[in-house]
């Protein structure tokens, strides 16, 4: 069977390729979302703690022979304690100011942190290979499925689903929203309002590195991997809602589709097609798809 002269496996294994890509977006958009959402910062840093993610999943490997499950929980617990030290260090002093502040400070963070590993490792590709109970692939009849990738497709929406629920259905999740609009309030109920947002912030840096690890085996690990999807990943939260979860999760899944359909029917424009939509929806929805007009 063919669609429009391209036959079926060809099609469903570009979109697949394209699922891959959108839950990298997906589960990067939530943690941008997540920051922006209950803290109000953008943060630029978020390509770098990703890139960090992957690359402690690599050194973990090369230098002490910890395997790929391990990095799994291992990485975003060292990024998530970076992130409690670059809230409390850095990102404090700057939440009553404007916007750009937050991002300038963290688009200068990002250049530190890319800087200091690029003099290290250079910015060829390090290779990371697939756990070996992932390697393989499933044939499903009508194409052949990479069982990795299977995986990072249900690893990220499952995660993506946890953080959406945690934050919108739970008590938890009530005082986070309540503590960025009314933090006297909810300190009057015994919460320690500070504490609190900085385990925030490093909870977004740490599902940052989660996909990190996800993205080691797909990508080549390199400090300035982070570059390349970061544009992209902020084009997904804007076109989302900027601090919609749900919103996050949806577009990015959706884009990473779109964008491997477009690579299949007029690749020429695979790289632009997110920022044509980013386009259009801001002129009819200036506040995004699932953002709430002010």
């Amino acid at each position: 069977m063919e669609f429009f002269g391209i036959s079926a496996p060809a099609l469903l294994s570009q979109l697949l390729l394209g699922l891959v890509n959108g839950s990298f977006y997906a589960i990067l958009s939530l943690g941008l979302a997540v920051i922006f959402g209950l803290l109000n910062v953008i943060n630029f840093a978020h390509g770098a703690l990703f890139m960090l993610g992957a690359l402690l999943t690599w050194m973990g490997l090369e230098y002490l022979e910890v395997n790929y499950w391990v990095m799994l929980l291992l990485a975003p617990l060292i990024v998530g304690v970076l992130g409690v030290l670059i809230e409390r260090f850095l990102l404090q002093w700057i939440y009553k100011l404007d916007h750009l502040y937050g991002l300038l400070l963290t688009l200068g963070l990002t250049m530190v942190i890319e800087g200091v590993f690029r003099s290290i490792y250079g910015v060829s590709g390090l290779g990371y290979d697939t756990p070996e109970v992932l390697e393989g692939a499933t044939d499903l009849g009508f194409m052949i499925l990479p069982n990795y990738r299977a995986w990072v497709v249900v690893a990220s929406i499952v995660v993506c689903l946890a953080t959406w629920y945690v934050i919108e259905r739970t008590k938890l999740g009530a005082y986070l929203r309540a503590g960025t609009e009314n933090p006297r309030l909810v300190e009057a109920f015994g919460v320690n309002v500070p504490v609190m947002i900085t385990l925030t912030y490093a909870f977004g840096a740490a599902l940052a590195a989660f996909a990190g690890v996800l993205a080691a085996p797909v990508y080549q690990v390199t400090p300035l991997m982070g570059q390349n999807l970061i544009i992209v990943v902020f084009a997904v939260v804007v076109i989302g809602g900027m601090g919609s979860i749900m919103g996050s999760i949806l577009t990015g899944l959706g884009l990473g589709v779109v964008e491997g359909l477009t690579k299949v029917f007029y690749p020429e424009a695979s790289s632009t097609v997110v920022f044509v939509i980013m386009a259009i929806v801001l002129l009819i929805r200036p506040a995004g798809l699932f953002g709430k007009e002010k």
